[in-house]
């Protein structure tokens, strides 16, 4: 089997689907991070294990899971609340643990981003990876931009093809551009700070390949709006209806404040300067 983490703060609108999702886990853990709403009272009625710490990053927080938890079994699969395991993920991950050789630190996975029930496939350029299972003590987390990768990698890590859900507008717009204005903050310090080698931009892993456009693209000007062109025209997202706009059109914005704060601080580090 597998032990289960989920990332908490005032999620009372999503984190019942999401347990539901894996509830064919005994070993599940809540690391909450001071919530206010019903949450605590709702996971209560679930045989997991409650635990808090004050959140810094999703770096530190996972970090914090994986040094404080006392976890049943060796695999560990990170989950945010908003984000929900199908059975074809279950299997996925299940057999993807059994088999693996005793070198496999850990598996990138991949999300359908969904929005108004609709995939984004196109809009989101599926798929992209993150570092979210791996075997204890093979592997951690460290910061990168408003979310992590992994460090310390004692192994290989593979991929898992199948993807688990991701509902990332099921708190409603405010809360999705509030929480995009902080991100797009830290982003913009990254990417000035930390700019990938030129040939990783070539890489065949999307998850070396990915941060490399990150940075890169973002120095283009009009940046921006070529992002919504790529995504919306080239990428067919227009396929994907309003949905597909909307998403298009958010993501755009997005970009474009990541150039306004990475103008900000360049206009400021030359002011000290």
């Amino acid at each position: 089997m597998i032990s289960i983490v989920i990332l908490t703060k005032n999620e009372e609108r999503d984190i019942n689907d999401c347990l539901m999702s894996v509830k064919w886990s005994d070993d599940i853990h809540i690391l909450d991070s001071g919530s206010t709403d019903k949450t605590i009272e709702i996971v209560s009625q679930y045989p997991v294990q409650i635990a808090s710490h004050p959140f810094s990053s999703f770096g530190k927080q996972r970090n914090f899971a994986l040094d404080n938890l006392s976890f049943k079994y060796d695999w560990i699969l990170f989950l945010d609340a908003d984000e929900l395991v199908t059975d074809k993920f279950k299997c996925a991950i299940l057999e993807s643990a059994t088999n693996a050789k005793e070198d496999v630190a850990g598996f990138y996975c991949c999300w359908k981003m969904m929005l108004e029930n609709t995939w984004l496939k196109r809009s989101d350029n599926f798929p992209k990876w993150q570092f979210r299972m791996l075997r204890k003590g093979m592997a951690e987390f460290t910061d990168f931009g408003h979310g992590q990768k992994e460090r310390i990698i004692k192994g290989r890590i593979e991929y898992i093809k199948e993807p688990y859900l991701h509902y990332g507008f099921s708190k409603g717009w405010y809360q999705w551009i509030d929480r995009h204005n902080k991100y797009s903050s830290q982003e913009a310090e990254v990417r000035l700070r930390n700019r990938p080698p030129f040939k990783n931009l070539f890489s065949q892993h999307g998850s070396v390949r990915n941060p490399a456009l990150k940075s890169w693209l973002s120095r283009i000007p009009g940046w921006p709006i070529v992002r919504f062109i790529f995504s919306y025209f080239l990428k067919l997202g227009f396929l994907e209806g309003m949905p597909g706009f909307i998403y298009c059109a958010n993501m755009g914005y997005y970009e474009f404040l990541i150039k306004i704060k990475m103008r900000e601080i360049r206009k400021i580090k030359q002011t000290q300067d």
